[in-house]
């Protein structure tokens, strides 16, 4: 049988005529710019180079919008937060050799975290490429070795006919679960030259799904239904597959608690007679989670932070659903079904038709809740848990939050109720500095209605000071909320408990709030008891503003040796 898709696609009489006589005047960029126009992008991210000006050139033919950044490393940040918080695949520009190194940091993150970022970068003419140095500047004798670890997949267009088709390769391939960044390489020359190409129409670059296995769901399903103590653990998977309803469903259907990774923060309702919330470096959770005789991991691989730094030893059955096959069953056994969350929650929704009996599991939630706390409260650390609170009461539900890795963020990953499904997001997937202020900046992009709050320490705002001229410049409603304990508090904290003292971590650095102020942002000092006020105002304010907390703030006691509850 001949289906229409076996079909040739056949161009109508005006495609034909616009073919054989394209517009004048146009490059390599222009194709560039024309598919992904096509693939339906509305934003680039960038910062322009010798090698890449021609990209740079076509956008001014477009109507693609450009944010550029100071540093590639923050434009990347940028692109992934859009990516985060629209699911969309955010174009990030780049030039050749020192400019696409700049970027690795945030590409390391895009892809730790699958967010869709669409790198670009330009490459010296193509006559110098294979492998000698031809005396180039930027050249490097392999530039794409260079990302081929850190991205999902690897695309070159060595010709101008190979464009449309690599970027729309390079487009599927982010968009298809697992998410994750993806390189294109296209040499200068390329991108320069005059083209007789026709203008490029919509491109086919349809994602693919990623459905479970039927006879898999069937067993877990089996496995689910007839269990005693079922526990879920819902990650990052959760939130990109936008799964959360289908999860909720799903875990009162069961009658299983749920427990959020640090990744998945949202995924599942704060306040929900089942949550555990996200309390996983507290070995009163890891102890719950050990004695759950069915144990449901959705869009998690149980790394270090989730397992409670690997002192997690489940003592029942492991069902792991993940998109990522690498995550897949690599730190503990497990019937493992690889597939995006959304269709494998759907599948074991439509297998397991009846709910399960309830049998004390929110009575169990509420007594290992309630020891994690009393632990906490005995720790004396009141001053952290109000400035959480104090966030939480400024922020409106809607907001989305960028949190950098410092010791307030730390205490956020367990701590933080996000209020709805993908509104929180942080650089634990590969744990760079520097990451919030630039990724508020681009969900500030997508959404410029919408309030975004920042939060740094000291040292790791000193990465991103640079955008708060991108920030003035395109007027996006960023709060950017800097804790100014005078260095690099984390690793203050790690340093002082392991060794006679510390070493680089104590750092100088200037009035944050003037600072601001002399880029045009308007700058404010802040103390605990006046911070949900001043967020509240800043927040409410157009365009961007900083506000400034100084605070030295202590991390809770760690808890996970086994017997050390410090309760």
């Amino acid at each position: 049988m001949t289906h229409d898709h076996d079909l040739p696609l056949r161009p109508t009489p005006a495609q034909t005529v616009a073919a054989l006589a394209p517009p004048a005047g146009r490059t390599g960029g222009d194709l560039v710019v024309e598919t992904l126009r096509g693939l339906g992008a509305t934003t680039v991210f960038g910062l322009p180079g010798q090698h890449a000006l021609a990209l740079f050139d076509a956008l001014r033919r477009s109507q693609l919008s450009y944010v550029g950044l100071r540093v590639e490393n923050n434009a990347g940040f940028a692109a992934d937060g859009y990516g985060r918080v629209t699911g969309e695949a955010a174009p990030l520009f780049l030039s050749t050799g020192p400019g696409a190194l700049t970027s690795l940091p945030a590409l390391q993150e895009a892809a730790a975290a699958s967010a869709p970022v669409l790198a670009i970068s330009s490459q010296v003419p193509a006559a110098g490429l294979g492998g000698g140095r031809h005396g180039h500047l930027h050249e490097l004798r392999d530039q794409q070795a260079s990302f081929r670890d850190v991205v999902k997949s690897v695309h070159l267009a060595r010709t101008q006919s190979q464009i449309p088709s690599a970027i729309a390769a390079a487009w599927e391939s982010a968009l298809s679960a697992p998410h994750g960044p993806v390189w294109i390489e296209i040499p200068q020359d390329v991108l320069e030259a005059e083209t007789q190409i026709p203008v490029v129409l919509a491109p086919d670059a349809t994602p693919h799904d990623l459905p479970p296995r039927p006879e898999l769901t069937a067993v877990a399903a089996h496995l689910l239904s007839t269990a005693t103590r079922p526990v879920i653990v819902a990650g990052g998977g959760v939130v990109r597959s936008d799964a959360s309803k289908k999860l909720k469903q799903l875990a009162e259907r069961l009658n299983a608690p749920v427990v959020t990774t640090f990744g998945g923060k949202g995924a599942f309702p704060w306040h929900h007679p089942l949550s555990l919330q996200s309390w996983l470096e507290d070995r009163h959770m890891t102890d719950f989670l050990e004695e759950a005789d069915v144990l449901l991991v959705v869009g998690s691989g149980l790394g270090e932070l989730s397992s409670n730094y690997g002192t997690f030893a489940p003592r029942g059955r492991i069902i792991q659903i993940d998109a990522d096959l690498g995550k897949l069953e690599s730190n503990h056994p497990a019937l493992g079904i690889h597939a995006d969350a959304r269709p494998a929650l759907t599948a074991l929704l439509e297998t397991i038709e009846e709910d399960r009996p309830d049998e004390g599991a929110a009575a169990a939630v509420r007594e290992v809740l309630g020891r994690i706390r009393a632990r906490i409260d005995a720790q004396g650390l009141d001053a952290e848990q109000q400035l959480l609170a104090s966030i939480r009461e400024a922020l409106p539900a809607a907001s989305p939050s960028f949190w950098d890795m410092t010791i307030l963020t730390y205490w956020a990953w367990s701590a933080f109720d996000p209020a709805r499904p993908n509104t929180m997001h942080s650089a634990q997937g590969a744990g760079g500095l520097g990451y919030a202020f630039p990724a508020a900046l681009g969900a500030a992009v997508a959404d410029p209605d919408t309030p975004v709050l920042a939060v740094s320490g000291d040292g790791g705002a000193m990465y991103s000071i640079a955008e708060l001229a991108t920030a003035r410049q395109h007027g996006l409603p960023v709060t950017w909320l800097i804790v100014d304990d005078g260095g690099y508090g984390i690793l203050r904290a790690y340093m002082s408990e392991t060794y006679e003292d510390t070493t680089g971590t104590d750092l100088a650095r200037p009035d944050f709030a003037a600072l601001a102020e002399s880029f045009g942002v308007p700058g404010v000092r802040t103390t605990p008891e006046t911070l949900a006020a001043d967020l509240a105002a800043a927040l409410k304010a157009p365009g961007p503003s900083v506000v400034v907390l100084p605070a030295v703030l202590k991390m809770f006691a760690p808890t996970h040796l086994s017997g050390d509850r410090s309760d």
